[in-house]
């Protein structure tokens, strides 16, 4: 096990003081203690590298950039493009949590699969790597960083799931109070109030579970859902893409960490979408499934955003009352719409993971009911 205090404070020997990233649940207890430092939240992993090599350019100094594994294509192209030591040679420290790794812990199908090919794609890339088992693995991390400084080069270390404690049970509690429904009655009323035909398209991690387990719980049976277990960001390309070519309502259901993961995406939502499209956006102002990590999604006014670009319609809903009038005004409207829904951090028990993936799909695309 490794100690995140003692990981930060051998980080900070380092003179490493900068951190971006993107949160992530193997990650989550060295993240948490970064609050009030010289952090950001970035709102995906190419923007984060992005952010790092700013910082370097300004300090000289080796920033850290976190993400986990499944994030790793997205930091690619300025990896490569601008850091690489034969475009900018840039030194940066990337933080790797590793889904998928083999190990005594059984881990997801979409995490096993790119946890097998997260090594070979640091190879391809040509970034040095170590394996942070354990804390006697620092002297490891030590010549990895004197390697990225002494040659100007990106590098990183990767940790597998489970490896990190919080010895001091430091959290960085958000103080603030979230407003708003708990997500799952939010949910369950989507569920009541649409069409026999009607797609779902959910975004990854408690929404795309919780839907999954109240559908098949409570035996819900208009409309058919796909769930994103995967792709985070890109749950409204996929409503579009399916929307454009098809007569069925289709309802995005998408998060707040998500939505800013690929917000230029509206640009195609707002202006190419038909009648039948609808975009639900679940507010809870964190990364909930990764550690609750918070974001700044409730400073954002969503309606001059959706407005300008393209949407026809917004609404905005944060209490009981207003949910169920405005569900009915939402799935009646001619699209694309918008409704912003405010929910609080916290979901349902032993929560159910989708799993058959092509049943899933087949069930989705096919016509006819089981």
């Amino acid at each position: 096990m490794i100690s995140v205090e003692k990981l930060f404070y051998f980080l900070k020997k380092k003179k490493i003081d900068f951190f971006v990233g993107v949160p992530d649940s193997v990650l989550k207890y060295f993240i948490k203690i970064l609050h009030g430092k010289n952090h950001i939240i970035a709102a995906n992993e190419g923007s984060a590298v992005s952010i790092g090599i700013g910082n370097y350019l300004s300090t000289k100094k080796i920033p850290l950039v976190y993400m986990q594994n499944s994030g790793l294509g997205n930091a690619i192209n300025p990896l490569i493009s601008i850091a690489h030591k034969k475009v900018y040679s840039i030194p940066l420290l990337l933080m790797i949590g590793w889904r998928g790794a083999p190990s005594k812990f059984k881990d997801e199908p979409q995490h096993n699969l790119k946890g097998k090919i997260t090594i070979k794609i640091l190879k391809l890339l040509n970034i040095k790597y170590c394996i942070l088992n354990n804390e006697d693995d620092f002297k490891k991390l030590n010549d990895l960083i004197n390697f990225s400084l002494k040659n100007k080069t990106p590098v990183a270390f990767l940790i597998k799931n489970h490896s990190l404690i919080n010895k001091k049970k430091i959290f960085n509690k958000n103080k603030e109070i979230i407003r708003g429904l708990q997500r799952s009655f939010v949910i369950e009323e989507l569920l009541k109030r649409i069409s026999k035909t009607a797609r779902i398209v959910s975004t990854t991690g408690f929404t795309s579970r919780e839907l999954f387990q109240i559908r098949n719980s409570k035996n819900y049976k208009f409309g058919k859902d796909f769930y994103m277990i995967g792709g985070m960001g890109h749950s409204s390309s996929v409503s579009l893409g399916y929307s454009l070519s098809s007569n069925y309502q289709t309802i995005c259901l998408d998060g707040d960490g998500s939505l800013i993961m690929h917000l230029g995406s509206l640009i195609s939502t707002g202006f190419k979408a038909k009648k039948n499209f609808k975009h639900i956006l679940l507010n809870n102002a964190s990364h909930e499934s990764v550690g609750n990590q918070k974001i700044d999604t409730q400073k954002i006014n969503f309606k001059n955003v959706t407005k300008s670009f393209g949407y026809k319609n917004y609404y905005y809903v944060a209490n009981k009352k207003s949910l169920l009038k405005t569900l009915n005004y939402f799935l009646k409207s001619k699209g694309p719409s918008f409704l912003e829904i405010y929910i609080k951090p916290g979901s349902l028990s032993n929560l159910y993971r989708p799993n058959n993936f092509i049943k899933i799909k087949n069930f989705f695309i096919n016509k006819q009911r089981l």
